[in-house]
């Protein structure tokens, strides 16, 4: 949406958009719907409200490309050509590739924040919590907003210290990834959020299995002398699934070697490695930074940039520094946002105030700040 509006900002008549979503949805908000602080229809609204004006609506999925001839076919039998095409379709949740987590999202026990369905249960399970043992889980894998998952545990746990339960239960933060954040300035400041909830943290362990009848999960943790694997019981399991590109992509020549089907891309141009006619960006591109809005809203300026470049002839110059954001949820009423880039240091984008520590006015920023910001800015190609 906000690379077709710019390109139409920019003076492109023949911009097309393929898509077949009835809804459009600010998914950051999911973090707090299942916090039970927002409603899930909160954060949705109609497609057709958002499409932006003078652009063509293909109503269709895509559902193969063929970068050779400059082709996109959809379900519906149309062969749409492109000069230039844009691949940015999200991606989809991988659910089936953990046997029985689709149980356990079925039962009265699983759930996740990444599907809409599924965000308000975990508002209610937490809810309903009285203690025991609550497991949350994520991937080594890429996956949208890699934070989202300590987010889900952290306000829960703030939730159950309030009502006097978090002393009467056992936390595990179970992750894929080697520590609780790649960068070291905010990575401190979260350490001290796990001690203050007495969140038991395992890193390099992933997800492998679950038992939803029997209410256990079992994880694999890599070590030097090979993985090893552990079997947990749970009365609250939330996990992030694994995540890949649509198949339409994966199976495409865009694809790159990763299973995943990531498109590979230049990291600082964002154009295609092979087909200098294809751009990429958000969750699907296989740029070296985190899958999240606030990286989007850094690389598609870029990404239209050098489609205009492309589009009259010129070598792609505009670059994309690899800035992405994740606005840490710490407690209700208490956010850390993390703003950082390629190399993995600070980049702070709100003046005069230090982001570096939990605050009530980055809480305010997060609930009322940026869903507005992508409302009605955004998407309509502005900021």
């Amino acid at each position: 949406m906000s690379v077709a509006a710019r390109l139409r900002r920019a003076g492109e008549d023949d911009v097309a958009l393929v898509d077949p979503a009835i809804w459009h949805y600010y998914q950051p908000l999911w973090t707090l719907v299942g916090g039970g602080v927002v409603r899930a229809d909160r954060t949705r609204r109609a497609q057709a409200s958002v499409v932006p004006q003078g652009v063509s609506w293909v109503r269709d999925a895509a559902t193969e490309i063929d970068p050779e001839e400059r082709l996109v076919a959809t379900r519906g039998g149309a062969l749409l050509s492109y000069e230039v095409l844009v691949v940015c379709p999200g991606l989809e949740m991988d659910v089936a590739s953990v046997p029985g987590l689709d149980e356990a999202f079925a039962s009265a026990h699983g759930t996740t924040n990444y599907i809409y369905e599924l965000a308000p249960k975990t508002a209610e399970l937490v809810r309903r919590f009285r203690g025991g043992r609550a497991v949350f889980s994520a991937p080594s894998s890429p996956i949208k907003c890699p934070g989202a998952p300590q987010k889900a545990a952290y306000l829960a746990c703030d939730e159950w210290r309030r009502r006097g339960v978090l002393d009467s239960s056992e936390v595990v933060y179970a992750s894929g990834a080697g520590g609780i954040f790649g960068v070291p300035e905010f990575a401190r400041v979260l350490s001290r959020v796990v001690e203050r909830y007495n969140i038991e943290t395992r890193f390099s362990t992933e997800l492998v299995e679950v038992d939803a009848a029997a209410r256990t999960a079992t994880f694999e943790t890599a070590g030097s002398d090979g993985a090893s694997r552990t079997t947990l019981d749970y009365d609250l399991l939330w996990v992030a699934p694994r995540q890949r590109a649509p198949l339409f992509v994966r199976e495409s020549p865009l694809a790159g070697p990763s299973a995943l089907g990531w498109v590979p891309v230049d990291r600082h141009s964002l154009q295609h490695v092979a087909y200098p006619e294809v751009f990429a960006l958000g969750d699907v591109c296989d740029a070296p930074t985190s899958k999240t809005g606030a990286a989007i809203r850094a690389q598609a300026p870029v990404v239209v940039d050098n489609v205009l470049s492309v589009l009259r002839g010129r070598e792609p110059a505009a670059r994309y520094d690899g800035y992405a954001a994740c606005p840490f949820t710490t407690a209700r009423g208490k956010m850390l946002l993390a703003e950082f880039d390629y190399s993995l240091t600070p980049h702070p984008t709100v003046p005069f105030v230090d982001t570096t520590r939990e605050r009530y006015d980055m809480w305010l920023l997060k609930r009322y700040g940026l869903p507005a910001f992508y409302w009605n800015a955004m998407l309509r190609g502005i900021g």
